[in-house]
Formats: structure tokens, C-alpha cells, sequence
């Protein structure tokens, strides 16, 4: 699977930490940044990594800043992208079951390391039920065209 990635200054240690995790599980990983601890703004790197995922150059998408709230609202402002903000892996499943969410945001600063690989895992190993679910999508998809 080929996997956008990207966070803040807040959500680098996290970040680094899924590179290494999802290379050695045979991942494409594409790295959109920060590669530094200066201060910087989430909406810059958010912004290339779900315009990835929009296009289909990449599969997913993960976003970490400190909290996950603003790099996921900066990625949702971006056509065709679902990027739900979970912190538990109930939420990350069935964000995929039900939502097809295509990208997940996490705060570095609110779970811990272990959790988050839950999540990822729980996220990159969920399928879309489809179904009543599709109609919901849809319904979303139209909102965003209208708007």
C-alpha cells in the first residue's frame, strides 16, 4: 500500500516512528514532512499529502500534529478526502467500515505510541462494508460538489 504522510512540528516524533513501522511492514511510504522541529503551520504539509490521496498517487493517508484536529480539518477541505480524526481503535474501524475514510489524523500529544500503532493497524487493516454505507458517501460526495 502506498501511504501519504504527513504532520506538524507537534506530531514529528510520531511520524518518524511510522515510517520506520510501515517500511518494515512493506508500505510505500511518502513523506510530505515537516522533517524538523521548528515551529511551522499543519495546513502546508496536510494540504500535499491529502491532494496525494485525492489523486490516487497514494492509497491513504495518516496526519499527526499535536492534537489532530487542525491537520485533519485542513485535509478535509481538500475534494474527495474522509480523513477522520480518531484516537481509539473502535473509531478508526469503523470510520473505515462505515465512512470509507481514505486518510486518519491522531495527536501526538494525546495517545501514546503503542495505541497509535493500533490505530494505524486497526485503520490500514479495515475494509469499507459498502452497502447502506455507499448511499452515505454519497450523500456526502454531493455536499462537497455543491459547495
Amino acid at each position: 500500500m502506498k501511504i501519504a504522510i504527513a504532520c506538524d512540528h507537534g506530531g514529528l516524533t510520531y511520524k518518524n516512528i511510522l515510517i520506520k513501522y510501515l517500511s518494515d511492514l512493506r508500505h510505500e511510504v511518502v513523506n510530505f514532512g515537516t522533517d524538523t522541529a521548528d515551529s511551522c503551520d499543519y495546513p502546508d504539509f496536510a494540504l500535499p499529502a491529502a491532494e496525494a490521496v485525492a489523486s490516487g498517487a497514494c492509497d491513504t493517508g495518516i496526519l499527526i500534529c499535536s492534537t489532530g484536529i487542525g491537520i485533519s480539518i485542513a485535509a478535509n477541505k481538500v475534494k474527495g478526502i474522509r480523513c477522520a480524526h480518531c484516537h481509539d481503535t473502535y473509531s478508526a474501524k469503523y470510520t473505515r467500515l462505515h465512512n470509507n475514510a481514505n486518510m486518519i489524523a491522531f495527536g501526538q500529544k494525546i495517545i501514546g505510541e503503542g495505541l497509535m500503532l493500533e490505530i494505524v493497524d486497526t485503520f490500514l487493516n479495515t475494509g469499507f462494508e459498502g452497502g447502506r454505507h455507499q448511499r452515505r458517501i454519497d450523500k456526502i460526495s454531493a455536499i462537497e460538489k455543491n459547495n
